[in-house]
């Protein structure tokens, strides 16, 4: 499996997860120099946090390394924004150096990578752009057959993968693989190492070949991206190569082999300088739809012959800011969602399908209970919304507010769906509450609390709240 998503918990509200222990330098006195009052820098973060490993580098150096092996990036500023058209010709590959020297973690934990992998981290105004070039000395042996988005084979041949950790708490990131012929996989990482690969942000994405291998560049709008407010950022960053006819894992940051694939975990990126993020914006996206027919149906009595009917609906986006994003639906309709894979269940237990409804998808992870794994209770599952007795129930209207405000995970849901006669369902109103609270370095405590106004047995509300940690 190609993701840095941890496999699925224990069954424990307490869970207890691998991190590392930070023990770093302040940053430098040029980030000092920008401190605001109240004792906050400019890099959008406290000026107390540390950084692990060495100091970062100085222009033109992109890249520090210190003894132990750890290190700090800088990312350089383009004035032209480059081609993402996977050609690498463009004047700024000769004059910003790459960051390369990348380190095995599979088969020779800690030795060089036996093929030289060159990275470049740059930004504008609107982008952030990740390139590279990945040397082969068997180029007619690089392997890779899967061109479709998303899908975890993409990660079965060779491929390039990095994570961004853009609020640069450890815990919260973003997940991005290509593979040589174009093939692409995203995610977003929460509560370190919960994936949720149904996020689909806009990126672009071109891959090349030359004499000597092949070439990636990508470009991530900001707009895409959640971060720290601040015109200047501190972010984590991390990329793995796979050379699959070597059966080896390298990355540009080590990671030890008891890791392996699992690397580009948020705790485990590196410090990226430099960057500076654009003022925040008030994005908005606006998706309304609509449906028109003609019915006929001569066998009724009186006869129905071009009997004009339709329907409309909206969905809504908008980002407060840079940490939450509200959701809006009205008549919301799901024909573009693709199918659930048909799978026959032999057991006493339920299945439980995956969330594919774009409503529901961004910071899905955050309304997840305990770990969301083995004999944990399941408080909320989104996919029963719209759903009775095997029926479809239709959607009216609802409302969804999630992100991040200071060390908190915030999730409100309330959404209400129509009558649907064969199953009997009614108008039913859904409300979910969820409120995590980052402790300690890696941990976590929270509370969820989530009602329906119609319960399923009984006509009265129907409602269950619970506490829960990961530590």
């Amino acid at each position: 499996m190609s993701s840095q998503g941890s496999p699925p918990q224990s069954g424990r509200l307490f869970r207890r997860s691998a991190a590392l222990a930070a023990v770093g330098l302040l940053l430098p006195a040029a980030a000092a120099a920008q401190q605001a009052p109240g004792g906050r820098a400019g890099l959008g973060i406290d000026l107390l946090a540390t950084i692990d490993g060495p100091p970062p580098p100085v222009a033109p150096d992109v890249i520090a390394r210190d003894a132990e092996g750890r290190i700090t990036m800088r990312a350089v500023r383009v004035d032209q924004p480059p081609r993402i058209d996977g050609q690498l010709d463009e004047a700024v590959y000769a004059t910003v150096p790459p960051m390369s020297d990348f380190v095995q973690t599979e088969p020779a934990e800690g030795a060089p990578a036996s093929e030289k992998t060159e990275v470049w981290l740059l930004f504008d105004d609107e982008n952030v752009y990740v390139m590279a070039r990945c040397w082969e000395s068997r180029p007619d042996r690089v392997r890779s057959s899967e061109m479709r988005r998303d899908n975890l084979n993409v990660g079965l041949g060779d491929n390039l993968a990095w994570g961004l950790d853009t609020f640069f708490d450890r815990r919260t990131g973003y997940f991005f693989e290509a593979n040589p012929i174009g093939g692409r996989l995203d995610g977003q990482s929460t509560n370190e190492g919960q994936t949720n690969f149904d996020w689909n942000p806009v990126w672009d994405v071109a891959v090349g070949r030359f004499e000597g291998g092949w070439t990636v560049e990508t470009s991530m709008p900001f707009k895409s991206l959640r971060y720290r407010p601040g015109p200047v950022q501190v972010w984590g960053f991390n990329m793995r190569r796979t050379n699959v006819w070597k059966n080896e894992f390298s990355y540009l940051s080590p990671i030890a082999a008891g890791v392996g694939r699992l690397g580009l975990r948020p705790a485990l990126m590196a410090p990226v300088v430099g960057l500076e993020a654009p003022p925040a914006a008030r994005n908005i996206e606006v998706k309304p739809y609509v449906v028109a027919d003609l019915k006929t149906d001569i066998a009724q009595l009186p006869p129905l012959r071009n009997d004009p009917g339709g329907d409309g609906g909206i969905d809504v986006k908008y980002g407060l800011g840079r940490n939450l994003t509200v959701d809006f639906t009205a008549n919301t309709d799901f024909a573009q969602v693709e199918a659930d894979e048909l799978q026959v269940n032999l057991t006493r237990f339920s299945l439980f399908f995956p969330e594919k409804r774009e409503f529901f998808l961004e910071n899905r992870r955050t309304f997840e209970f305990g770990g969301g794994g083995g004999d944990t209770p399941i408080l909320f599952y989104s996919r029963r919304i719209g759903l009775q007795g095997g029926r479809e129930v239709p959607l009216t209207a609802g409302g969804r507010m999630t992100g991040r405000v200071g060390g908190y995970d915030l999730g409100l849901v309330h959404i209400r769906t129509g009558a649907e006669a064969v199953s009997g369902a009614r108008p039913t109103g859904f409300s979910v509450a969820r409120l995590k609270r980052d402790v300690l370095r890696q941990s976590s405590v929270g509370v969820l609390f989530a009602e329906r106004s119609v319960g399923l047995n009984a006509p009265g509300r129907n409602g269950t709240f619970g506490a829960d940690g990961a530590f």
